[in-house]
């Protein structure tokens, strides 16, 4: 088996939220073309991943999610067929709703995003993937009141509900992977320990994001390398470095962290050290360049494969 075949590449469909890319005023005018005009607004999207070189496709929040894909083309089935005869697989699907659910604690609450998740993996395996990668609830910002701290006891809470919903989906033959998404509960080095730890393996996977990590302040390599029996997909990004400790964690902190993330290969990620890791580890399996919102994602998409395949996979043999 060669390094190509043991190391496939897609992206994450965050990349084109770009108003640029669409040739429109803002965000605002990307959902309004998703919605006036969906199947040329899919086909644009399809077509565009093609063309970038990469084989894999991971689904993110609308409108480029699972509900408005499969509206867009009338069935799973039809959507399937649409990636297949680009030559493209669906690798994984990001499931948003965790984060946003803020309290989950309820029963009613988490019986409510299992029955969410269920219904997407159904979705996933029915395009021929078992991922689904999950946003973790975000941290409160530094010094705000009333205090929340995430210590043990909310980690063994959050942890239960993780072990219950990825038995949920084995069921269903998805995996779940956490991202580490910067700000939230699962990015940092010591959250990522703590969550690890009270996570039963079997059932709770996880989706190393290379900036996110950076920004949260810890470094990729050595987090991936204690857990790495655990990865099955991971995110290849670059970031420009940590950020402040008292950023504000609200609904625009995904805004905020854009321009810390950079070109494939500009930032502070030691790619030629992630490869070697890789290698030493084992790992084979999906890895999407993201990139968050991109003016020019074909292209950039592009130039970060050539330098993977020039300089990274050289290494990784």
């Amino acid at each position: 088996m060669t390094s190509t075949e043991r190391l496939r590449f897609g992206v994450d469909l965050v990349t084109f939220f770009h108003s640029g890319f669409w040739g429109v005023e803002d965000y605002d005018g990307i959902i309004a073309l998703s919605r006036n005009e969906p199947r040329a607004f899919w086909d644009k999207i399809l077509n565009a991943v093609q063309a970038s070189g990469v084989t894999g496709v991971e689904l993110t929040f609308s409108p480029f999610n699972w509900q408005d894909a499969t509206k867009t083309y009338g069935s799973v089935e039809k959507f399937a067929a649409e990636l297949s005869r680009r030559g493209l697989t669906l690798a994984s699907g990001f499931f948003a709703e965790l984060e946003a659910a803020g309290d989950f604690t309820e029963a009613s609450a988490q019986a409510a995003i299992i029955d969410k998740a269920e219904k997407y993996a159904e979705f996933l395996k029915a395009c021929g993937s078992d991922i689904m990668v999950i946003g973790a609830p975000l941290r409160q910002t530094l010094g705000a009141q009333p205090v929340q701290f995430f210590d043990f006891e909310q980690a063994r809470k959050i942890a239960d509900f993780l072990n219950r919903l990825g038995a949920a989906l084995y069921v269903k033959g998805v995996r779940l992977a956490l991202h580490t998404e910067a700000h939230s509960i699962f990015a940092a080095a010591r959250d990522v320990d703590l969550l690890m730890l009270l996570t039963d393996p079997a059932y709770v996977h996880m989706c190393p994001d290379t900036a996110h990590i950076i920004i949260a302040g810890s470094d990729p390599l050595q987090l991936v390398d204690r857990h790495h029996e655990r990865v099955i997909i991971a995110h290849w990004k670059d970031a420009l470095g940590p950020m402040p400790a008292d950023t504000v964690i609200d609904e625009h902190i995904h805004d905020r962290h854009r321009p810390y993330f950079c070109g494939f290969g500009l930032g502070r990620v030691d790619w030629p050290g992630w490869a070697r890791l890789l290698r030493d580890r084992g790992y084979e399996g999906w890895a999407i360049l993201e990139l968050d919102a991109a003016p020019d994602p074909v292209g950039d998409i592009a130039s970060g494969l050539t330098l993977v395949r020039q300089a990274l996979l050289p290494i990784y043999r």
